[in-house]
């Protein structure tokens, strides 16, 4: 394996502060420190050449966890071993074999052309000549940006800046990359591109992908597996295809009736999610399907009958909330 975490904890301390001029001039002699548990005894094993999603809502503990992964935060407990280096201890033989994308923040300098940024990597990763010409022909020719090197970063437009950012990135071909929301306010367009991209690159290089993202068609196309954590602990690790198995099997049955049809009898086979009188969405357990769907077509005006999986980001939501509950 490449990345083993064990019972890794990250705690921040901070400083209650309230309002009023009183209050303010009370806390410079006393104040009261708070604590918040950013992740909680998280374990997992990713093998080599995986792409695995890392899901959880705002706050969750994502980018606290990739941080801790990439040697940028020191952990308050707990170990992790990533290509056989601790990530904190820093080493440079350690930082020259991931990479980290951030899709909120930037590496290329905005005011300079993206070439002279990528120089820059060249030189701060000690990439030979060849080396660098070869990988930066093949990952230009890839993105499709050859035009686009010599133009100012802040010239492009956000796709083609996260393009550059991605082969900033894999220049000095990394064997981990973490991805933290690479395709955040991109059009469908451009995060298709960077979706083939990252696919065609994990097949032909073996690199290994842990990627956060709240686009599930990210997760969709390219990950199998997902790890779930929820207010900084872990609450699913596995196939994202079992995600609705361990909500318990429910299928979605959509309906197209020929006259309007009364909620409270639709009521009784299954949840009712969406309704216009014509056209409905039921959820009903996977177990009881053909019993639910002759139930619909003996006693209903059904002209058209269609049964779905419940979609990838109900199933996580779900995640979330049992994670919620079982806290109570």
């Amino acid at each position: 394996m490449v990345i083993h975490v064990d019972h890794l904890s990250k705690s921040f301390d901070y400083y209650k502060k309230e309002t009023g001029i009183k209050k303010s001039i009370k806390n410079l002699f006393h104040r009261e420190k708070l604590t918040k548990d950013a992740v909680m005894k998280v374990s997992f094993d990713i093998e080599e050449g995986e792409i695995v999603a890392f899901l959880g809502p705002n706050g969750a503990g994502k980018t606290t966890t990739l941080k801790m992964l990439s040697g940028i935060l020191f952990p308050t407990l707990g170990t992790a071993n990533v290509l056989g280096y601790t990530p904190w201890e820093r080493k440079s033989d350690f930082k020259k074999q991931f990479s980290i994308v951030m899709g909120q923040k930037n590496q290329l300098w905005m005011d300079l052309p993206a070439s002279d940024s990528l120089y820059l990597n060249k030189c701060i990763y000690e990439i030979e000549d060849q080396s660098y010409k070869d990988t930066l022909g093949e990952l230009v020719e890839l993105m499709d940006v050859k035009d686009l090197l010599h133009v100012q970063v802040r010239r492009l437009s956000l796709g083609e800046r996260m393009k550059m950012e991605l082969i900033a990135a894999l220049l000095h071909r990394p064997r981990i990359i973490f991805l933290d929301e690479p395709t955040i306010g991109l059009d469908l367009i451009s995060q298709k591109k960077i979706r083939e991209f990252l696919k065609h690159y994990n097949k032909e290089s073996r690199m290994t992908i842990l990627l956060t993202s709240h686009y599930m068609k990210d997760i969709e196309d390219l990950c199998k597996r997902t790890i779930v954590i929820n207010e900084g602990r872990l609450v699913y690790d596995g196939e994202i295809r079992k995600i609705n198995e361990v909500m318990n099997e429910k299928k979605l049955m959509k309906l197209t009736f020929s006259k309007i049809v009364d909620q409270e009898d639709l009521a009784a086979i299954g949840s009712i999610k969406e309704y216009n009188g014509y056209d409905v969405v039921l959820e009903v357990e996977r177990e009881k399907l053909k019993d639910y769907s002759r139930t619909v077509l003996d006693h209903f005006p059904v002209i058209d009958l269609n049964i779905e999986d419940i979609p990838l980001e109900d199933g996580i939501a779900r995640l979330y909330e049992k994670a919620d509950h079982a806290d109570e």
